[in-house]
């Protein structure tokens, strides 16, 4: 049987590491934060004890065969709802998922500490911090001409169709993934969302200038997602 000091020697360092790794989500202000994993993990590691330890009172009963894995399996499976609830459609766009992957990492984390494994409970928590902070500046160095990019459009009510598009960006037009229309607040606007991907920064300039001379197009903002 565990010890009390050990028990809550688990628990806080499973909360701790969780922390961790909720730090760096909170600090680009994604959906899941510093109390969201904290509150996985040591959610998790408390599983991870119940099942290791909460049923030795009825162990003494004859066939009664403990497997401490199955409730780990549960938390495994269990985590998708709440790493789904962090992941947001927009347009053609899916944001969150890595937000979801560190929460899920998070759980694996709290079973490992729960365990008594702590040595992979700090191991994955600094490979974590390194895939989340060190590999997002590869990301953006070597692969930003791959990030989802929108221009957002106000353009004269009624104006924009895809005829428009293909006639003044001609085969940039092709570059386009996808498009939007809404009411803009002025009632005589339109407000179009084109979405690219793959698309040189160089040549998104280029897009810009031409969509900008056309005359029923009022301004253009841009965003990289």
């Amino acid at each position: 049987m565990i010890s009390t000091t050990d028990l809550i020697l688990r628990l806080a360092v499973a909360a701790m590491l969780g922390g961790v790794i909720g730090i760096e989500r909170q600090r680009l202000s994604r959906s899941a934060g510093l109390r969201t994993h904290m509150l996985v993990s040591l959610g998790a590691s408390l599983f991870m004890l119940v099942s290791s330890y909460g049923f030795f009172s009825v162990l003494t009963a004859d066939k009664v065969v403990l497997d401490p894995s199955r409730m780990a399996a549960q938390v495994v499976s269990g985590i998708g709802f709440l790493g789904a609830g962090s992941i947001l459609l927009r347009g053609d766009i899916i944001r969150g998922l890595t937000t979801a992957a560190s929460l899920w990492t998070a759980a694996a984390i709290g079973l490992a500490t729960g365990a008594g494994m702590y040595e992979a409970g700090i191991a994955g928590t600094v490979l974590v911090l390194l895939i989340l902070a060190g590999i997002r500046q590869l990301e953006r160095r070597y692969f930003a001409d791959k990030e989802n990019r929108q221009l957002q459009l106000l353009v004269r009510s009624g104006m924009f169709d895809a005829d428009l598009l293909r006639d003044t960006l001609g085969d940039g037009a092709r570059q386009v993934d996808g498009f939007s229309v809404r009411k803009a607040v002025q009632e005589d606007c339109d407000e179009v969302t084109l979405t690219f991907t793959h698309l040189r920064p160089a040549d998104l300039q280029q897009i810009m200038r031409t969509l900008l001379a056309h005359e029923a197009i009022r301004s253009i903002n841009y965003a990289a997602h």
